[in-house]
């Protein structure tokens, strides 16, 4: 049996089609890698085939044995479908295989879970939370702002330049997924809070040191994504919020809030940068639920 780390060269391969063709992440990446390999090493454990030679029947049967041996979730068999999925079809395109074993295997379907999301109550507590009389208070106040206001990943927030903000239109330029960029609406009280932070609070925690991150520590370099989760914690716990936050939340709350006011599915599609509605479509669902709450709450037979 090959060991996981053991480098194979279709594999390798696989990976660069997916990168050059679809940009995907590093971890995306790796998520295929590691579930083809445990695939690889089954075959050749089970049934003295490899990856290449693999039946309808013998894909069937590792995912049985998934299911009631290794007691996979849902969630995981569905994303390792989708790895072999996506793993056959390049090798049908390459001439590889002769017939794609998976195209009768549909992926399990798993339950749509909402997004977690914030109240506008509890957005504004979260707001107001940092002390705006201290410079890493104004520049957290900016960051939660920008966040709400634009929707932007955690990691887009704190990848941009100051460059890639234009103050006077009012526009972010970013680099989301897949290097496509995308001109993001900032909104007046958030531009209000960057132009704050730029001429009062950004200088004094860099203290002397030149960096072109928009968003910076006293170290002189970037914000980052772990320390900007323990940032919005921090001012979670002051703003009395005690359902569990992550940066992402606020990016749900943009989007659903949104939507609560009436924005388009496909306004609200291009402000997320996602590249497919479908993707967008779970807001609908929130919306749904939002208006059901309401109407059990305030309607007399409700």
């Amino acid at each position: 049996m090959k060991p996981p780390s053991s480098p194979d060269p279709l594999l390798d391969r696989f990976n660069d089609v997916l990168w050059l063709e679809d940009g995907l992440a590093k971890n995306t990446l790796t998520s295929y890698r590691r579930d083809l390999n445990q695939l690889s090493e089954w075959l050749n454990e089970n049934r003295s085939a490899k990856l290449e030679t693999a039946t309808e029947e013998n894909l069937q049967a590792y995912l049985a044995y998934q299911f009631s041996v290794k007691k996979t979730k849902p969630t995981t068999a569905s994303r390792q479908m989708s790895s072999f999925k996506r793993f056959y079809q390049f090798a049908l395109r390459e001439n590889l295989v002769k017939a794609d074993p998976t195209l009768n295997i549909d992926t399990p379907k798993l339950p749509r879970s909402l997004p977690k999301s914030l109240t506008e109550k509890d957005v504004e507590s979260l707001l107001n939370a940092p002390d705006t009389n201290t410079p890493l208070g104004l520049r957290d106040r900016a960051m939660l702002e920008l966040l709400y206001a634009s929707g932007l990943r955690v990691t887009e927030l704190v990848k941009l330049k100051s460059m890639q903000v234009d103050r006077n239109v009012g526009v972010a330029r970013v680099m989301g997924k897949g290097s496509k960029e995308r001109l993001v609406p900032i909104g007046e009280e958030a531009l209000s809070w960057i132009k704050k932070y730029l001429d009062d609070a950004r200088a004094d925690i860099l203290g002397g040191q030149i960096s072109d991150a928009l968003f910076v520590t006293s170290r002189g370099g970037a914000m980052t994504r772990e320390s900007f989760w323990h940032i919005i914690k921090r001012h979670a716990k002051t703003a009395n919020i005690t359902q569990s936050l992550s940066p992402h939340t606020l990016r749900h709350a943009f989007a659903t809030h949104l939507v609560n006011h009436g924005a388009d599915l496909r306004v609200v599609q291009m402000l997320l940068g996602h590249a497919d509605i479908t993707t967008t479509q779970i807001y609908t669902h929130v919306a749904k639920e939002r208006l059901k709450a309401l109407h059990a709450k305030h309607h007399p037979r409700g």
